[in-house]
């Protein structure tokens, strides 16, 4: 079994800022100090690794999700 998570997370940072965050990870890999470099940082990288990306709000909850990964039943139309 893979240990490689699917999803990057954008999380606010209780010091101040953003971070980019993987499934289960305990440290960020990367800090910003605004939510829009860290969304355009962390959509760069779940697109080239084929990655869910979720983009929280700063209570916690999801406010945006994008799909780079191969979804396996794409919609019709």
């Amino acid at each position: 079994m893979s240990n490689k998570s699917n999803s990057h997370h954008v999380v606010p940072n209780p010091n101040g800022g953003w971070d980019i965050k993987r499934d289960g990870a305990q440290r960020a890999s990367r800090h910003h100090d605004t939510k829009k470099a860290a969304i355009d940082s962390a959509r760069k990288t779940s697109k080239s690794q084929g990655t869910e990306l979720k983009i929280h709000n700063k209570d916690g909850s999801i406010s945006q999700s994008d799909s780079h990964g191969s979804d396996p039943y794409p919609p019709k139309g």
